[in-house]
């Protein structure tokens, strides 16, 4: 089962309906509303998952229409919502099992944790935000700073 599928089945458990929709606008990539998650339905895998993700994170997160981003309550409410599709789908256990893996660059972490090298991006964009130049999880040390590296303590 794929990343996408298990979403979807978390999703049912937590009583979200998940349909695939097509959006008028090339913008949109998914949409909550009222326990009913939209996802486009002509994106890659991947794109669904870190869609879904973030959406979920909206059933949990937010609350009232938010679509007005010039609003600050609603662009809190839609940075935790990606923060919770971010640890969700990544987060620094995520990095951590990609490099012992032995994922060499993001290309790799991204294909690994099945997730688009976008939304890894913007995931480490928001850790680099949250925790500054690096985090240190167990025996790791995760650093944003000046790019990803993630070191092993002996």
């Amino acid at each position: 089962m794929n990343t996408y599928e298990c979403l979807q089945d978390e999703a049912c458990e937590d009583g979200i309906e998940v349909v695939d929709y097509t959006f008028e606008s090339d913008r949109i990539k998914g949409l909550y509303c009222d326990g009913v998650v939209a996802i486009r339905e002509d994106m890659t895998i991947p794109e669904k998952a870190c869609a879904l993700a973030e959406e979920m994170g909206h059933h949990g997160t937010s609350y009232g229409n938010i679509i007005d981003m010039d609003s600050v309550q609603n662009r809190k409410q839609e940075r935790q919502a990606r923060l919770h599709g971010y640890n969700r789908l990544i987060g620094l256990a995520g990095l951590v099992e990609a490099y012992e893996h032995g994922c060499q660059n993001r290309y790799e972490i991204a294909e690994f944790l099945e997730v688009t090298d976008e939304f890894l991006e913007d995931c480490i964009s928001c850790y680099r935000d949250k925790y500054g130049e690096c985090k240190t999880v167990d025996n790791y040390t995760i650093y944003f700073i000046p790019n990803l590296m993630i070191f092993k303590k002996i």
